[in-house]
């Protein structure tokens, strides 16, 4: 199953006010494993960046005014994201800023339907608990090391891992429980061949003798007598 891990920085909180995209990031995951395939793009949003948004996000006006606009990358986000699930933390704010600039660039939106909201999952797992990024991060044991400022593709990878905890973590991976194909999902280990030498006992008579002095207290039909080893 393939989803896109989705994050946006803008310059604000509402689409509707004039608001825009200043950064997306993409992580791509295949049964919520990262593939190592992202997308990143800074977008101009054509307009002031205020300064509470530069403090959080570190980008300003003058760095995005090279940048592309967001109908020149439109094209390439969609590509990327396919007819995937998109995952986001506070997904309604995401949804609404990347729909909105979809719509301005005359491309068709992501459906309500294919959006899954990761505050709304840790809700439900961790009732009460503080459900922000950070805080999932650090109940999980993802490092944020690398994250001094808020950033649409670091925290779509920070994210990812996130997600990934929130499905049962990595062991996943061993899909111990699924539909595995011919192995029925369990771990197949590989036959090791017969020593060519049996490993000589080292067991010393007198142990062997206080063995066989407890297995005598233990009843009429002991399990040890039914393996055939005394």
């Amino acid at each position: 199953m393939r989803e896109i891990v989705f994050d946006t920085e803008t310059t604000g909180l509402d689409p509707r006010t004039g608001d825009r995209i200043t950064e997306m990031g993409c992580v791509e995951v295949e049964d919520f494993i990262p593939t190592g395939r992202t997308w990143h793009s800074y977008v101009n949003p054509q307009r002031s960046v205020p300064a509470k948004a530069t403090e959080i996000t570190g980008l300003t006006a003058e760095f995005l005014a090279d940048k592309p606009l967001f109908a020149d990358v439109a094209d390439a986000f969609l590509e990327f994201v396919g007819d995937a699930n998109v995952v986001a933390h506070n997904a309604p704010f995401d949804r609404g800023f990347i729909n909105m600039e979809l719509e301005r660039a005359g491309k068709p939106v992501i459906a309500n339907e294919r959006w899954i909201d990761t505050v709304v999952m840790a809700r439900k797992m961790f009732p009460g608990a503080h459900a922000s990024l950070d805080a999932l991060c650090k109940r999980f044991g993802v490092s944020l090391e690398t994250r001094d400022k808020h950033g649409a593709i670091i925290d779509a990878l920070l994210l990812a891992d996130v997600y990934l905890e929130l499905n049962g973590g990595r062991e996943r991976a061993l899909d111990l429980s699924g539909d595995a194909g011919e192995t029925g999902g369990t771990v197949v280990f590989p036959a090791r061949p017969a020593r060519s030498q049996p490993l000589a006992s080292r067991l010393t008579e007198a142990e062997a003798a206080a063995h066989l002095t407890f297995v005598e207290t233990l009843g009429e039909r002991p399990v040890w007598k039914k393996t055939g080893l005394l």
